[in-house]
């Protein structure tokens, strides 16, 4: 066999696995549905979670990590009144959502926060241990959702003890 058949070959199989490797990211590892009225869970400033009714919900997780959760839906307008009752989360980043689950925009969406037309709120803490579901609400009632590293996560995932304050790990054995 000569250089250039060896090279050709190479080369099909590398564009074999990475069309693979790019359909199963984006089409395989990930769940999506569509339930329309639903609840999202919130966290008031005071430390309490309250479940919220939320309509057009649409969801996409991933069995291989708590951090493939996104959500898109709507709240009422009487939420947008209070959202200055809940626990802000000012930290929020949104991160790319599966090319499928195209109504969650994460460049659109950090734009929305970072010009103040969203506001990001905790929706729970710990859920699972060392993850935050993030809560972006837009003045017009478009709500967004995703899951992030907390602090507590942060350290006990790159295995060192959780720093102060944060509860202790779930027991992994």
């Amino acid at each position: 066999m000569n250089g250039s058949a060896v090279g050709i070959t190479i080369l099909g199989a590398a564009l074999v696995a990475g069309i693979a490797l790019y359909r199963l990211e984006h089409f395989y590892w990930y769940d999506i549905e569509y339930e329309g009225t639903g609840t999202m869970a919130l966290t008031a400033a005071d430390g309490t979670v309250e479940d919220v009714t939320v309509i057009a919900l649409q969801h996409a997780e991933g069995s291989s990590s708590p951090l493939k959760f996104r959500a898109c839906f709507r709240v009422e307008d009487a939420l947008l009144d209070r959202l200055a009752s809940f626990a802000p989360a000012p930290d929020a980043a949104p991160t790319v959502a599966p090319r499928p689950f195209d109504c969650f925009d994460a460049d659109a969406i950090a734009q929305d926060l970072k010009d103040g037309a969203a506001t990001a709120v905790l929706g729970q803490t710990n859920t699972p241990y060392g993850i935050d579901r993030i809560v972006a609400i837009t003045r017009n009632g478009d709500a967004f959702a995703w899951h992030q590293i907390n602090r507590c996560g942060e350290r006990v995932f790159d295995g060192d003890p959780p720093p102060e304050g944060c509860p202790p790990p779930p027991n992994t054995e």
